[in-house]
């Protein structure tokens, strides 16, 4: 069965390597089909303590870390913000290493 992603807001980041992700959910109400807005907090773990209140970014199910913390942090959709694991930052590095390369060889540099 794969793995929900939900994207949300950071709300909290006082503790060490968990946020409090803040989920919105919409749907049209049965009887009066107007559209419902329903939040709900998840508490997510950041291993790497990368997020910051106010950002926006996705989370992964994962097994339980504690009692209430059964969701991983698996990027921001903002930038600066790294995903955890880094594959997207490592491309970013290189690609930005190779084209110094090129400059300095040139003479732009």
């Amino acid at each position: 069965m794969p793995k929900r992603i939900l994207q949300g807001v950071v709300v909290s980041d006082k503790t060490d390597k968990t946020i409090v992700v803040k989920v919105e959910r919409r749907f049209t109400h049965p009887v009066l089909k107007k559209t419902v807005r329903r939040t709900k907090n998840y508490h997510a773990h950041d291993e790497a303590n990368v997020a910051k209140t106010g950002q926006t970014v996705s989370i992964e199910e994962s097994r339980p870390f504690s009692k209430t913390k059964t969701w991983k942090l698996v990027g921001g959709s903002e930038p600066g913000v790294p995903a955890p694991g880094g594959v997207v930052s490592s491309v970013t590095e290189a690609v930005g290493a190779a084209v110094d390369r090129v400059k300095s060889a040139v003479g732009l540099s």
